[in-house]
């Protein structure tokens, strides 16, 4: 059920005046810590970030798609640490819970994801397992009332602040694909689970991403999400096509926070005697990212409001998805450009923007794979 109108902007408001206000100043601060720190977090809870997708039943605001991509819009105006630290808990990391939990298993978790007491992580990724997740090794073999659970899974998301982890793992053997595959919530400080050291990455510093590995992890029966076998790779597919969408649109609000900086840098800026920005070709660059935003704006609002009607939007996703994370690349390499040596320079902030965007054409499924999902199913449909 979507919020009415008003309601709706006062929450983009004070989200677009918490980012320009608290988290814009400190993205400096967050690139050298490689962390956000706990007072934001704290701030982040207060404002009800952790919620925003989880029903008002549970504790959350209950935002439908169209309403979670207009905050994404915001959100992405800062570094993406930010809303990394609360993206899994309304995005993958919840939504499995949401959609296929029992009753028990969403009154347990989704109040504390809500709140933000729990942060949840989602593991799918494995060393042998990226873009084919279906082939993924990690297993879980019954053992009375328990599930041992052994493997590796890399790349996860929050992994060293989870507190709860969505674990995709192998129940039937005999089944390839995606059909033995079942999904666990498996609690953080359970014998057998074991988080490696964050990962040194290109960017994004602040977001966190570790290994998590299962060593004759015994996980209760009542973990099984949804309490049934052989479901799990299903609630997957299902929940990527949300966080599809939402990354879509974070990459917008990055790209228009890009474009907003370079044409006040174009204006200010001269050479010549006069500001950059009456030269043409500076124009022709400007010209192309505001066209290339705005288009994943409107493609990005347009599937979410799909989706809100019901309709199947996974070929719409994966459109939204493939064209907004390469279109933010290529906002953040002409930024670079307008800014010239500055824009290479750390002082300026560009060069940082520049390697924390190229991570998005690569999570929630790589270009090629959105490539493949969307030709594939234009296939289908017409068979």
């Amino acid at each position: 059920m979507a919020i009415d109108a008003q309601t709706l902007q006062q929450l983009l408001d004070t989200v677009a005046s918490f980012v320009r206000e608290r988290l814009r100043p400190m993205e400096d601060r967050v690139a050298e810590e490689d962390t956000v720190p706990s007072e934001v977090i704290q701030e982040m809870r207060e404002l009800g970030l952790f919620g925003l997708s989880i029903p008002e039943e549970y504790g959350g605001l209950g935002l439908n798609m169209t309403e979670e991509v207009q905050v994404a819009f915001e959100l992405g105006r800062t570094s993406p640490a930010f809303r990394s630290i609360i993206g899994t808990n309304n995005g993958i990391g919840s939504q499995g819970i949401i959609m296929d939990g029992t009753e028990e298993q969403k009154q347990k978790y989704l109040p504390r994801l809500a709140s933000g007491e729990l942060i949840s992580s989602f593991a799918l990724t494995e060393p042998e397992a990226g873009s084919d997740a279906a082939s993924l090794r990690t297993s879980a073999r019954r053992e009375g009332d328990h599930y041992i659970l052994n493997g590796t899974k890399r790349f996860i998301t929050n992994s060293p602040e989870a507190g709860i982890f969505t674990v995709m793992a192998r129940t039937d053997p005999a089944k390839p694909g995606g059909a033995g595959i079942s999904a666990f919530l498996v609690e953080r400080g359970i014998p057998g689970l074991q988080i490696g050291l964050p990962d040194r990455k290109m960017g994004q510093k602040g977001a966190h991403t570790a290994d998590v590995m299962f060593d004759d992890c015994r996980v209760p029966a009542t973990q099984l999400l949804g309490g049934v076998e052989g479901q799990g790779f299903k609630t997957a597919m299902k929940v990527l096509d949300r966080g599809r969408l939402h990354i879509g649109a974070v990459c917008v609000g990055v790209a228009e926070r890009l474009l907003g900086d370079s044409l006040r840098y174009a204006v200010e800026r001269k050479q010549f005697g006069k500001p950059i920005a009456e030269f043409q070709l500076i124009q022709a660059m400007l010209a192309d990212s505001r066209t290339e935003a705005y288009a994943a704006r409107c493609m990005i609002l347009d599937a979410a409001r799909r989706k809100d009607s019901g309709e199947n939007v996974s070929t719409e996703a994966s459109c939204c998805k493939y064209f907004a994370s390469e279109m933010v690349g290529r906002v953040a390499d002409r930024a670079v450009q307008i800014y010239g040596g500055s824009g290479y320079i750390a002082d300026f902030g560009v060069e940082r923007f520049y390697r924390d965007v190229r991570l998005f054409r690569l999570y929630e499924g790589t270009s090629q794979i959105q490539q493949l999902v969307i030709a594939r199913n234009m296939i289908r449909s017409i068979q």
